[in-house]
């Protein structure tokens, strides 16, 4: 049952002012872009900056991609409703980016791919490269068009903005510097809408410090109301939240997010180097950190505001997502202007989300699609990637317009997209981290992981996102109903599953026998312990590094092998 908008403060022209500056500007920087690149004519210059790209704009570009306006509005409440447990996400950024740092990035850049679903043809076969590749389309337009509508009917209900002027302006402003200017401009509108949305959170920040007196006073209620109890090291996987869910599941849902998602890779693969690549994931974990830890406060602030007086209990919004833009209307409704920064910031992480997300699908179809297929000039697929461009934003503004009548099916589909990068990242990790794996036993366990995933999905999928743990008496056994597990836990048990069985099916099929190209696979020295071991030892036996065995070791298989450099070594020694 639906509720009434909140009826109090509403949208001032000043609002609206800020909202279209912030759309502009972002439509600014595609011009811009357009015009000092409009001498370059390939798709890799449009697809991925002419690999060109430095650490620090593509770590906030990494930052927002997949810092949404779900982020923005969900975590917040989160906080509220059951406390700060989420920020142990922060370890878990760390983690993830330790990982793919040191397994993925090696691989995928120096392959030079743009697709990473090339990946899978070289490693295994054209047909599970297809799959993959299928997947990501079909699920990133739908996961797009949640982006865009969910967060908009948030706002629309609290602050009375008109629904559907809103994702249209959004959709058409963000398809068009993604057509107009590639990479690049999706790249640097990152960067602002990252400032945006930071911007929008300390607002809101310093105004409930102001409004309670204090810091010490919001974490005192946070206390008292057990918002702050997060060491809970309770091992039952049926508890939602906990420091090992959060952590040990967390990690393998975001590996899967930075390891091998398209959106993710395409940005440090576009890195002028190996170092700026590996740099830009780590800057990016401090962009991460400072999001995470803004959304967590700004909860425990929207926990204290209202600790004896719920809005969404008192039936005041119809939704968890509505108590940040509730709260924004409600203390700063009378300075005009201000909610429209809240907003824009909401919004701001809807663009990069989708941004990053068409630029992505126009870069796998062009790569996995076209070119294997016809042979096209590099102008004419400069061209192709633009139109797939607008093509893509047009369908995920459609796709939004489909998920306003999808009702409870959200929450579901987005269950689905997380689950099915499980399988996935098994899916690459054998490839990269098995030298015997082969085609067989990968083809055999995605197939069967994809088709598990899509056929023996319960009826209340929808509920597994946002519903607390059942009390045990409630339960069959974990073994009759998986599904009472916490949902962060199905990424890492869809990657163990796909490892071992593929590992299994792999030496049954004789992959043992096969000799795999070492390219493909990690080796030692794309480790960053090895290099600064090499270099360490190096100096020490001779005063000097063995650039002789640094050639040998790394001079035929990738000039950018280890991104370390010292002051006697650089291991990315060119051939």
């Amino acid at each position: 049952m639906s509720v009434a908008p909140f009826v109090g403060a509403s949208f001032a022209a000043a609002d609206y002012v800020v909202f279209a500056f912030m759309l502009a500007v972002s439509a600014a920087i595609g011009v811009y872009y357009a015009w000092t690149d409009r001498a370059l004519k390939s798709s890799d210059d449009f697809l991925t900056g002419g690999r060109r790209l430095t650490a620090l704009p593509v770590s906030l570009s990494l930052t927002a991609s997949f810092m949404s306006a779900i982020t923005v509005l969900a975590n917040p409440a989160e906080v509220y409703r059951y406390g700060a447990s989420i920020v142990f996400y922060g370890l878990s950024y760390f983690m993830s980016m330790v990982v793919t740092s040191e397994v993925f990035l090696p691989v995928f850049y120096r392959l030079s791919i743009t697709s990473i679903y090339e990946y899978l043809e070289l490693r295994f076969s054209r047909a599970t490269r297809l799959l993959g590749t299928l997947l990501f389309i079909v699920q990133t337009i739908l996961y797009t068009g949640i982006v865009i509508y969910t967060p908009a009917l948030a706002l629309n209900q609290v602050t009375g903005m008109d629904l559907w002027s809103a994702v249209i302006s959004t959709g058409v402003v963000c398809t068009f510097y993604c057509t107009m200017g590639g990479l690049k401009a999706v790249v640097w509108t990152d960067v602002f809408q990252v400032g945006v949305m930071l911007a929008g959170f300390l607002l809101v920040i310093i105004r409930c410090v102001v409004l309670k007196g204090g810091v010490g006073l919001i974490i005192s209620d946070s206390r008292q109301g057990g918002r702050l109890d997060i060491w809970d090291f309770d091992p039952k996987p049926q508890k939602r939240h906990t420091f090992w869910t959060v952590t040990f599941g967390g990690t393998f849902v975001w590996v899967s997010i930075y390891g091998i998602n398209q959106a993710q890779v395409q940005r440090y693969i576009s890195c002028k180097s190996i170092t700026h690549a590996k740099l830009s994931l780590f800057i990016n974990l401090i962009g991460l950190c400072c999001i995470l830890l803004s959304s967590v406060f700004a909860g425990l602030c929207l926990y204290s505001v209202y600790k004896n007086c719920d809005p969404w209990t008192a039936g005041i919004v119809s939704a968890p997502d509505q108590l940040m833009p509730y709260l924004v209307m409600d203390i700063l409704g009378d300075y005009p202007g201000l909610p429209g920064l809240f907003v824009a910031a909401a919004y701001s992480g809807s663009l990069s989300t989708v941004s990053s997300s068409i630029n992505a699908l126009a870069a796998v179809t062009v790569e996995d699609l076209i070119k294997p297929h016809m042979t096209v000039s590099d102008k004419k697929l400069s061209f192709i990637s633009k139109v797939l461009s607008f093509l893509y934003g047009v369908l995920c503004i459609g796709m939004a317009g489909l998920a306003s009548l999808m009702g409870g099916i959200l929450q579901a589909t987005i269950s689905i997209f997380g689950i099915i990068g499980g399988p996935l990242l098994g899916l690459f990790s054998l490839g990269i981290i098995c030298p015997f794996a082969n085609s067989k036993g990968c083809n055999l366990t995605a197939s069967d992981s994809f088709n598990r995933t899509s056929t023996g999905l319960p009826a209340h999928m929808s509920n597994i996102a946002t519903s607390p743990a059942q009390p045990d008496h409630d339960r069959n056994l974990l073994a009759d109903n998986w599904y009472s597990l916490s949902y962060l836990y199905f990424s890492p048990i869809g990657t163990i599953i796909t490892i071992l069985v593929g590992l299994f099916i792999s030496l049954v099929t004789g992959g043992w026998k096969r000799k795999v190209d070492s390219r493909l696979t990690l080796v030692k020295s794309d480790t960053t312990v090895f290099c600064i071991f090499k270099a360490l030892k190096d100096r020490l036996m001779t005063g000097k590094p063995d650039v002789a065995q640094t050639k040998e070791n790394h001079g035929n298989q990738n000039p950018a092998f280890c991104n370390i450099e010292l002051d006697y070594m650089k291991c990315n020694t060119p051939t």
